[in-house]
């Protein structure tokens, strides 16, 4: 058992790791989401950088990817909650520290999504009708982030298993580490440092616009070859 355990959870982190964003960006229009927009390897970042389209099959893929192998644990396999919501959440350290990318990568909500999917769908409920409340008031990343401190109140309040409660707020922790750490981009000194670290928890981005935030392009990619903010 500890053999297979250790399998299912490798795989799914090696899973996780597919940059499907980052692929999407290569293969339909030739460039490095990393360079654009949020620098985020995730659906939100190919929606603005992509095509809107696009975001469909890429966060399709990013639920599976952490979907499938929770789903694996907990059903055919037997192996329970806790390996199950482990394995959710070792597909989601994949997306957001990719071993195919040098340890970037996304924020990992779709595959905290699936993960919700098998292991707490009341809690992927409240997420996704957060999301969509933020997607109305044009506060994304505040709504996400207050839906995921949520969860495990949530599921504390409905008894869900130990396992569950405890791999919720491991999904609030992992994507507070992620939002600061924002792969490996710099951050300013002085009094403005902390301006930033607390916007990037909260709204997710370094600056105060979200329009400048997610349409950032390099020099190079601007038509003239306009001057752009320096990240």
């Amino acid at each position: 058992m500890p053999g297979r355990v250790i399998a299912l959870l490798a795989g799914a982190y090696l899973l996780g790791s597919i940059p499907t964003a980052y692929l999407a960006g290569r293969w339909m229009r030739g460039v490095d989401v990393r360079q654009y927009g949020t620098h985020n390897v995730g659906g939100s970042n190919v929606w603005h950088t992509v095509g809107h389209w696009a975001v469909v099959p890429v966060g399709l893929f990013d639920i599976g990817k952490a979907a499938v192998p929770a789903w694996i644990a907990l059903g055919p396999m037997h192996m329970g909650y806790a390996v199950a919501v482990a394995a959710g959440l070792c597909a989601a350290l994949g997306h957001a520290w990719s071993v195919y990318l040098g340890f970037t990568g996304g924020r990992a909500l779709s595959c905290i999504l699936g993960t919700l999917l098998i292991v707490f769908p009341v809690g992927l409920l409240l997420e996704s009708s957060l999301m969509i409340l933020g997607l109305a008031l044009h506060a994304e990343a505040f709504a996400a982030w207050l839906g995921l401190l949520s969860l495990p109140v949530a599921s504390l309040a409905l008894g869900e298993p130990a396992p569950v409660t405890l791999g919720c707020m491991g999904m609030a922790l992992m994507t507070a580490v992620k939002r600061i750490e924002a792969n490996r981009l710099p951050l300013p000194q002085g009094r403005e440092r902390w301006q930033v670290v607390w916007r990037r928890l909260w709204l997710d981005r370094d600056i105060p616009s979200h329009e400048e935030w997610v349409t950032y392009a390099p020099d190079h990619a601007r038509p003239g070859g306009g001057e752009s903010e320096t990240r």
